[in-house]
């Protein structure tokens, strides 16, 4: 463990625990941060509208059998994810 990352644990663990809870929190939020920030622009659903859209193009790809199986679909989005870290 590096000293800044044994700092880190040091000072979480002084705080009381309400404190670090929020801490933890706060460290999964950045974490969630850097993953979607990373993540191609068609992943990232932005409201109800593009919702709807993604979903019909969905619907349309489906139609058109440009589709994928499951087990690639999270091969696919594993991939993104691992990258994106």
């Amino acid at each position: 463990m590096t000293v800044k990352k044994q700092e880190l644990c040091n000072i979480i663990e002084a705080l009381p625990d309400e404190l670090s809870n929020k801490v933890l929190d706060y460290i999964e939020y950045l974490k969630y941060s850097v993953i979607i920030n990373n993540l191609p622009q068609n992943l990232i659903i932005k409201n109800k509208k593009d919702l709807k859209e993604k979903i019909e193009e969905g619907i349309k790809d489906t139609d058109s059998g440009n589709v994928c199986t499951v087990d690639e679909a999270f091969e696919e989005v594993d991939e993104i994810l691992k990258n994106s870290i």
